[in-house]
């Protein structure tokens, strides 16, 4: 049907609603961004052995990271259906038993952190490095129940459409790093210097604070007093457990299977050589910064599809999905354009080795060919979390990452004899399939909202 049909008011309404939503959370992206780089380059300054510790020790604790934060994706989704349906007073229990959730994911993601320097074994590290890995492992593994609990607290304010606390508790928690880092590594005010585990500890600490004080705000914030906090259930409830158990579990191995396949090829890349990994990892270093953006905007379109979900609004809930896939699309456009224009100033931000450069811009071109299907593919996914929908996404995403995205990407690479302009291929091919099946769901689940929406 012709696009001058729908209502475009309402377009223009839900656009700026869904970017009302998203520009606190992209920041508070890029604030957690900002923590990763503030550790390498402290890190870097200490001495390569340490800074060769915190690269390992950070690339085994994301997966960390990516699971639980997975987990606790359920909770924006299930509240902000709640917050659609005029159920406010239902929101303070899911709210405590998601901290339930959170401390018991928490700590089984601490105990496998503090265990899984055998990762370390089996991507073939230099073993001189080992030591100062698992001493970082084991330091930030205590911030796994905070950051877990954390998430659990931002979710609910994000599934309620208070999304500013999220980028002032990131943009805190930056703040309190880099002097608790530079304290811990270096060794000032007494403390004996720490290296990479002192690294690990900062995070761990600043974890905490970041959760203990989003905690008060909400305890003492006018904003969160009408939740029902006198009908909530003070132990772990199978009612509510349950639940965001069927809904987290399928995002979290969703998120593990995309970040799954960019370590798989960047072990399968190291294969390459130096200048190979050098320029994939400056690669993906300034996709990821870009991927920001869309990621927040999925963010802000998981919310804005569940309220409508919970109000009983079927075409509002499609204009909702599908404004916010637009508005995505016209930010990766940006974000292409940049990569494709540009290659050459963005390589020579990160490094002056003229070989490292060439293939970098080679990787940064590609790069941004898959702008398009990344964005696609996150918003679709957050759309699909706003409606509950978390079962198919995780084999779609299993299949397009694992069984087309990999399997496509070694062959171009090795036998192809393309190297890692070959993988890269592969991840454009992965990340196309898992945009144009997940985009397909959400269409073919809300096809006839849409044909009213004409």
């Amino acid at each position: 049907m012709p696009f001058h049909r729908f209502d475009r008011q309402r377009i223009v309404r839900e656009a700026t609603a869904t970017l009302k939503l998203a520009l606190p959370l992209i920041l508070a992206q890029l604030a957690a961004m900002g923590s990763s780089v503030v550790d390498t380059i402290l890190s870097g300054h200490v001495g390569s052995q340490v800074l060769g510790a915190v690269a390992v020790g950070t690339g085994v604790w994301s997966l960390a990271v990516v699971t639980g934060i997975g987990v606790m994706l359920a909770v924006p989704s299930t509240v902000s259906q709640l917050e659609g349906a005029g159920q406010r007073r239902s929101i303070a229990d899911v709210l405590i038993q998601s901290q339930w959730l959170g401390l018991i994911v928490g700590v089984i993601l601490m105990l496998l952190m503090r265990h899984a320097i055998w990762l370390v074994d089996v991507m073939g590290v230099d073993p001189g490095l080992r030591r100062d890995v698992a001493g970082f492992l084991r330091a930030i593994s205590w911030g796994a129940p905070a950051l877990t609990c954390y998430f659990g607290m931002r979710g609910m304010s994000e599934g309620m459409g208070l999304t500013r606390p999220s980028m002032w508790f990131s943009f805190g928690g930056l703040l309190l790093l880099a002097p608790l880092d530079y304290a811990l590594m270096y060794g000032r005010l007494g403390i004996p210097p720490q290296g990479a585990e002192g690294c690990g500890a900062a995070t761990a600490l600043v974890l905490w604070l970041q959760t203990l004080s989003f905690a008060c705000y909400i305890r003492w914030r006018a904003d969160y007093r009408d939740l029902g906090w006198d009908r909530v259930r003070r132990w772990p409830s199978w009612v509510v457990l349950g639940p965001l158990l069927h809904i987290g579990v399928p995002m979290a191995i969703s998120l593990l299977a995309e970040s799954g396949m960019f370590v798989a090829a960047a072990l399968l890349i190291g294969r390459l050589g130096a200048s190979a990994v050098s320029a994939h990892q400056v690669a993906l270093n300034i996709s990821a910064l870009f991927f920001m953006v869309p990621l927040g905007l999925s963010m802000a379109i998981t919310v804005r599809v569940g309220q409508a979900v919970g109000r009983g609004d079927p075409v509002g809930r499609a204009y909702a999905g599908f404004c916010g896939i637009g508005l995505t699309l016209l930010t990766q456009a940006l974000s292409a354009s940049l990569l494709l224009l540009a290659p050459g100033m963005l390589a020579h931000i990160y490094t002056s080795d003229p070989q490292v450069v060439h293939n970098t811009m080679v990787l940064l071109a590609l790069a941004g060919l898959f702008q398009f299907s990344d964005g696609i593919q996150v918003a679709s996914g957050g759309a699909l979390r706003g409606m509950k929908d978390t079962r198919v996404p995780m084999l779609v995403t299993i299949f397009a990452y694992w069984l087309v995205g990999l399997p496509v990407g070694w062959w171009l690479a090795f036998p192809g004899r393309l190297g890692a302009r070959g993988m890269w291929m592969g991840l454009v091919a992965g990340l196309s399939v898992a945009a144009i099946l997940l985009l397909g769901r959400f269409w073919r689940r809300n096809r006839l909202a849409v044909a009213d929406m004409h």
